[in-house]
């Protein structure tokens, strides 16, 4: 058995090190020699977007911590809502850490920021936003990354339908003023006008802004029959308060990154009657028997909420969760061609992320191929409205 000089045979076997032994030999010690495999994890636990962040935190304590024989060890960190605090966790992770994958980061912005250092480091990454441009077009970057939410494509749509079967004429947006509120107001825009609603007003604002009083007056001096806010976390609360104290009467349509408690008790009172987009697993308990995704929903339901207590469940920790099974699947699959800490253990990960078929995960049935890296489709989004401080399920 080849051990780390200065290593003890017996750790070594227990370890399970001596072929990455070897490659350390060979390499000069550029790689890590332990078996176990490592996990990245990189979220928005403060700042901003700490709403979402914080529930994805959470799940990481119920990620299994062994599979396919390979104890699995997790190492996270808080990018405080920053790209370029995400930039250098990813950077860390990769170069210091070696890790073999990476679940992150929080948000579209900070996504997006990841891409060259994945692409570099040719490390797979799962993210956990929601922009359809994390992972399209396909490029050679893009090739690393993969995600769990449904894409702003997904819930545009769902938002278009409703909108026209309430015969909504016009609607006005307004977002964030970055990638997420780009991306939504250009899906939404376009689905509005397929379905003949016309777009009367365009307002953006910052996620830090405590005020949008002058983008709601302009909104509601238009007289738009329905407001979509494209926003993520408590800061979306802000613009539904600004309209209705400016009395508007219409409806209120949310992005799907509102979907957590801590939105609710913001939001309070002011996002009685308003609709969102969401992932089945917030409203498991009320689908229908058929749902595919019913069972693996309230199975993760059930096991958040024992954690975290009743009504802790948000989309967000989902994601990771969903990040979890996917990794699950892949890595069997992976350790055929490599061990980890290994460039081959990495290159096998990504892959076997990519041939995934026929996953069930909380939200919806994943099929993964080499130009889709989300892999979900229509089942894995429903229209709900907020109800009594509750989500309500909307057949």
């Amino acid at each position: 058995m080849h051990c780390i000089p200065g290593t003890s045979r017996s750790f070594c076997a227990a370890r399970g090190a001596t072929r990455l032994a070897v490659v350390l030999v060979a390499l000069g010690g550029a790689l890590p020699a332990w078996a176990q495999i490592r996990i990245g994890v990189t979220v928005s636990s403060t700042g901003p977007a700490a709403s979402l962040g914080i529930p994805e935190k959470n799940t990481v304590d119920l990620l299994p911590r062994e599979i396919a024989g390979k104890s699995v060890e997790y190492l996270v960190l808080d990018d405080a809502s920053d790209t370029t605090t995400t930039v250098t966790n990813v950077r860390k992770l990769i170069s210091e850490d070696h890790v073999d994958a990476i679940i992150g980061s929080t948000t579209t912005p900070n996504s997006l920021a990841m891409l060259p250092v994945l692409g570099e480091g040719r490390t797979a990454a799962i993210t956990l936003a929601s922009s359809s441009r994390i992972v399209e077009p396909m490029d050679a970057n893009r090739a690393w990354m993969f995600k769990t939410p449904q894409s702003d494509v997904m819930m545009a749509t769902a938002i278009a339908e409703n909108m026209s079967n309430a015969g909504v004429k016009s609607m006005a947006f307004i977002g964030f003023n970055n990638a997420l509120g780009e991306s939504f107001y250009a899906e939404v825009a376009k689905y509005a006008e397929l379905k003949g609603i016309k777009v009367v007003a365009n307002e953006r604002f910052s996620p830090i802004d405590t005020s949008v009083t002058g983008q709601v007056l302009k909104i509601v001096s238009a007289r738009p029959d329905a407001v979509v806010i494209g926003a993520s976390g408590t800061p979306a609360a802000t613009p539904v308060r600004a309209l209705i104290e400016r009395g508007f009467k219409g409806r209120i349509y949310h992005n799907h990154g509102v979907a957590n408690r801590e939105f609710l008790r913001v939001c309070a009172k002011d996002c009685e009657g308003t609709f969102l987009p969401t992932g089945p697993v917030m409203v498991a308990s009320q689908l229908p028997d058929a749902s595919p995704v019913k069972k693996s929903a309230t199975a993760f339901v059930r096991q958040y909420e024992a954690k975290f207590g009743v009504g802790s469940v948000a989309a967000f920790a989902s994601y990771t969760w969903d990040a979890g099974l996917l990794l699950a699947r892949a890595i069997p699959e992976a350790l055929k061609k490599g061990q980890p800490g290994t460039a081959e253990f990495r290159a096998a990960l990504r892959d076997a992320l990519e041939a995934i078929r026929d996953a069930p995960s909380t939200n919806g049935v994943v099929n993964m191929s080499r130009t889709d890296h989300l892999g979900l489709d229509q089942r894995a989004r429903v229209m709900v409205t907020i109800l009594g401080g509750d989500w309500k399920y909307l057949p």
